[in-house]
């Protein structure tokens, strides 16, 4: 039987929160919403839902309104007032910190196969039953409710042992460390549960009724009831708050980092900052920095991990809008300093704002750039280029040349805006008058980005009608170039290889002129216009000159596939070496947060620890915000790094840096019968032992590859280069390095790391023979924790992440997406830092799989006898072929967080074999987008990737109305049904 009290006060918040009156069929949905369960009228002895309400008259009163609907309306009563209030509160509140949903608004779709009403993400107390609950003071991205049955009181007996002494400091210490594992809140039902798996203890039952004593450790707050222990959950107790002139500085510090900072790196970042030791009990006690950040745990398993964010202040920002570039700042400079003078519009039409497009990469063309910090560009695309070749194609027609057609301006005026019929004749533009002379006119082509001076006869008065599009010339600012934005050899770099070519923009910041970095995507590799357009700052007379031979030579890297990178003596390295030691000493004394890096992107040079000194850096790719590769361009190593480990190059120093050219010169071993890319681990360690740290090496060139930028060379570890069989290029083609059996990962090596550190799962088979098998690895690890799903009926918020046909997708849940970047960034930096090793891989087994730039969670389908491996993403269902040397054993670390694709097939539709033509229609709906899922059926299986979805996806980013992607499917098969 159901809790006919509960349900009744469940109503009471749901009328409450209607006080205009709710329908029958949406209380049934609103209650859902709230609770998680529809209203028991079976299980309390009633055949339908009206004639329980009727039962109630003190919760609902019933009316039929004109329409002849069934509404419910509120019966008020004091009791009623404080429920109300809260829950009213509930529904309406507001998460802070980085925000992470979408969809957050499903509409009812009109006969829809279940009832729904698809508020699918709005935050929730609870489902069943209102619980009490566990969590921290500040604010998190989610709420997490364990559906348990709650205590009606605190002190009923949760565990056996009731009144028995126990050690409250060891207590006090767990359930400090309880709090902190599930930051995101449990209910405390669950507290005896969790202590029990943790400590492998009972909870003392004295425990539970000390717990309000225990200021120190956690607040008791009751919320949600009259009766005050029924729902009942802790908070952290604030203690001591932090200094104000700490608070100052740890706040500039998250200033920097918008997207985020670990705490683990802020005792360092501090100290090289502030040049002070940060107060040891700020990381003991995170939620002491409550008032001015937000904390989260994207790692559960793992407290000490968590991330801060600073809180936004009400009303931040000078209330722009970050998506708007205002054309009164994004025109010529000759038009701002005219409407400044004029201070008024010559025209009675208002032209609107022209949006920045809201895909991160829009394609441009690039008009011309006097400035970089004033680069003049057409955005491309629908509603930008399409939409003004649209409407100029109009205006030559209303324009045209038949008798009929407007008479030109009699007196035009400065400011004012017009149609221009320009020089070639054919064309119709918009113009604004720059300036006024004796029978001809200066113009400014609003839409196109140049200025001309024409004929007062070309000039006509601007009809209404062309006054809605907004002007598309506007402007954008090259992230990196600041310093140097009218530097003519910049700016002719930039003319060569930018003016009049349709580029592709990365948005950094939005704003009203948008900070971008340009790239050209016409060749086979993409250039970056910044970096190249930074290069042109460069002094080649700093650069080592090109010779026959080379004294005194340092080898500063040797990278895997046999690559070496050294330093040669030159004015260019002993200046660097010269500036780089002046950047120390000027870092050591300087206390402030400006030289932190706040925005990475590609192309850009900084400064990072190499060696414990400070050394130059270009930003080769991004992780995500806060993990990114880089190249040390004078060393020649590569690197992945937190984005807290950069610092901007002092101004007193950059210019200086910039003109040296990079002092790594990429070398390759002459005369070798292995190429590069086909050296064994054996001979790269060979060649680093005898030439890392090495500074008097001497080198002699053979030959100059510039298609590759690679000088081949025969290297000596002494100075006497005059003998060819010194040489280490003769000692190693005289040794057996390169003499491998075939296949040399597959079979020729036992696998020399732990292979405890493997996943597998019972009943597997391996490509090896019986008798090289080794013990089944990992069986004492576990796989990571199912996906937690919604009931079937219920909503997710997922992104589609690759999608075949109907019947087989792949979803990600979005709740836990930014989790998934963070624990990717964390295995880029873990094995982009680890060496390679051979490994004995095998079938259905689990790996870290380096794809690309990036490593994910693997399950290997199949090893090749070429060294190819097919893998299965586990977090985003893609099959890729990798080598057999980017596999990594996945350590445990790495198995905490549930794999995050899960296969799926599309409800509402008969199973059928897909026509190619459907399945195009079906992926260009839903692939690579964010949708809603309302789960049918959870098909379960032993493993995980092996689990499947029944879904009806929901597309809800349009305003008007939710597209329901089985209709489409159902109509499109009907047609070619039809057809046939």
């Amino acid at each position: 039987m159901a809790d006919v009290e509960l349900v009744k006060k469940m109503l009471r918040a749901v009328l409450q929160a209607n006080k205009g009156g709710v329908s029958l069929s949406r209380l049934q949905s609103e209650y859902k919403e709230l609770t998680g369960d529809q209203i028991p009228h079976k299980q309390m002895g009633h055949n339908n839902l009206d004639a329980l309400l009727e039962t109630m008259p003190s919760v609902v009163r019933m009316e039929r309104n004109r329409s002849g609907e069934m509404m419910c309306f509120p019966s008020l009563a004091n009791e009623t007032t404080h429920i109300a209030k809260v829950v009213a509160r509930q529904r309406s509140s507001k998460k802070t910190g980085r925000p992470h949903l979408v969809n957050t608004q499903m509409r009812v779709k009109p006969a829809a196969p279940l009832v729904l009403n698809g508020k699918s993400r709005r935050q929730r107390c609870g489902s069943n039953n209102y619980m009490p609950m566990f969590n921290f003071s500040f604010p998190f991205f989610f709420t997490v409710c364990f559906n348990l049955p709650a205590p009606m009181n605190l002190n009923e007996s949760l565990s056996p042992g009731k009144g028995k002494p126990y050690n409250p400091q060891q207590v006090q210490s767990r359930i400090k460390e309880v709090l902190g594992k599930y930051s995101n809140g449990f209910w405390v039902s669950k507290l005896p549960q969790i202590y029990r798996e943790l400590y492998k203890q009972d909870l003392p039952t004295e425990a539970i009724k000390d717990l309000e004593t225990w200021t120190h450790i956690c607040t008791v707050e009751k919320t949600c009831s009259s009766n005050p222990s029924e729902l009942t959950h802790l908070t952290r107790s604030s203690s001591h708050p932090p200094h104000p002139d700490l608070k100052v500085k740890l706040e500039e510090l998250l200033i920097k980092y918008s997207n985020g900072l670990w705490a683990h790196a802020l005792p360092k970042l501090f100290q090289d900052t502030y040049k002070t030791k940060l107060p040891g009990h700020v990381l003991e006690n995170l939620h002491l920095l409550s008032d001015f950040c937000t904390i989260d745990y994207p790692m559960p398993d793992n407290p000490k991990r968590a991330i801060l964010y600073r809180r936004s202040s009400s009303g931040g920002g000078a209330g722009e809008d970050e998506n708007c570039n205002r054309r009164d700042s994004t025109t010529s400079e000759e038009e701002l300093k005219l409407r400044q003078e004029l201070g008024r519009r010559l025209s009675n039409h208002a032209v609107p704002s022209l949006q920045i497009p809201k895909e991160e990469y829009p394609s441009v063309l690039v008009v011309e750039a006097t400035n970089t910090n004033g680069v003049i560009l057409r955005y491309i695309g629908e509603g930008y280029s399409q939409a003004q070749e649209s409407m100029e194609d109009e205006m030559r027609e209303f324009y045209g040349l038949n008798q009929s057609s407007p008479t030109p301006l009699s007196a035009p005026l400065s400011g004012q805006l017009v149609a221009v019929r320009a020089e070639e004749e054919e064309e119709i533009l918009r113009a604004q008058v720059c300036e006024v002379l004796a029978d001809k006119v200066k113009v400014y082509y609003v839409d196109h980005g140049f200025s001309e001076v024409i004929s007062k006869a070309k000039v006509f008065d601007l009809q209404e009608k062309f006054f809605k599009l907004p002007f598309q010339a506007t402007k954008c600012k090259l992230a990196g170039l600041e310093p140097f934005c009218q530097d003519p050899g910049v700016l002719k770099k930039f003319e060569t290889m930018a003016s009049g070519r349709i580029l592709l923009a990365e948005i950094l910041e939005r704003g009203q002129i948008p900070l971008v970095v340009l790239y050209d995507t016409s060749q086979d590799d993409d250039v970056n216009i910044n970096a190249a357009c930074m290069k042109a700052l460069q002094d080649k007379t700093l650069a080592s000159p090109l010779q026959v031979a080379y004294m005194n030579v340092t080898v500063s890297s040797v990278c895997s596939d046999g690559t070496v990178y050294c330093q040669l003596p030159s004015r260019g390295l002993a200046k660097l070496n010269e500036i780089l030691e002046k950047i120390e000493t000027y870092f050591h004394s300087q206390v402030t947060s400006e030289f932190l890096v706040s925005r990475p992107f590609c192309g850009k040079r900084c400064l990072a620890r190499y060696k414990s000194k400070w050394s130059r850096v270009e930003i080769t790719n991004l992780h995500g915000s806060r993990v990114l590769d880089i190249l040390f361009i004078d060393v020649g190593v590569q690197a992945s790094v937190e984005v807290f480990e950069l610092r901007e190059i002092p101004p007193p120093f950059l210019r200086d840096l910039m003109a040296i050219p990079p002092q790594a010169v990429k070398c390759c071993l002459a005369d070798l019968a292995v190429s590069v890319g086909s050296w064994t681990p054996e001979a790269v360690q060979w060649l680093r032992e005898k030439v890392l740290n090495i500074t008097d090496c001497s080198m002699k060139v053979a030959k100059v590859d510039d298609a590759k930028r690679c000088i081949y060379v025969h290297l000596f570890t002494d100075k006497n280069f005059h003998d060819p069989a010194r040489s280490l290029n003769h000692q190693m083609a005289q040794s057996d390095l390169f003499k491998t059996q075939p296949d040399v990962f597959l079979t020729s090596h036992r696998c020399d790391v732990n292979l405890t550190l493997l996943c597998s799962y019972p009943g597997n088979t391996t490509t090896s023979t019986p008798s090289e098998t080794p013990s089944s690895p990992s069986s004492s690890l576990n796989l990571p924790p199912l996906l937690e799903l919604s009931p079937p009926g219920g909503n997710m918020d997922v992104y589609v992440s690759v999608a075949c046909h109907p019947g087989h997708f792949v979803l990600q849940p979005w709740r836990d997406m930014y989790k998934l970047v963070v624990l990717m960034g964390e295995m880029i930096l873990y094995y982009n830092k680890t060496e390679e090793k051979p490994l004995n891989i095998e079938k259905n087994q689990i790996y870290a799989a380096k794809v690309e730039n990036s490593w994910h969670r693997v399950l290997v389908k199949g090893v090749l006898t070429n060294g190819l491996v097919s893998v299965y993403e586990l977090d985003y269902g893609k099959h890729e072929l990798v080598s057999c040397t980017q596999l990594r054993p996945l350590i445990k670390e790495f198995r905490q967080l549930p794999f995050q694709g899960i296969t799926a097939q599309l409800a509402g539709v008969k199973p059928r074999q897909w026509s190619e033509e459907a399945s195009i229609v079906f992926r260009n709906h839903v692939e690579k987008k964010p949708l809603v899922a309302q789960l049918e059926a959870i098909q379960e299986a032993t493993n995980p990737w092996d689990r499947k979805l029944t879904v009806f996806l929901v597309d809800t980013s349009q305003e008007e109305r939710d597209i329901w992607v089985h209709d489409i499917m159902a109509e499109f098969a009907d047609e070619l049904t039809n057809e046939l």
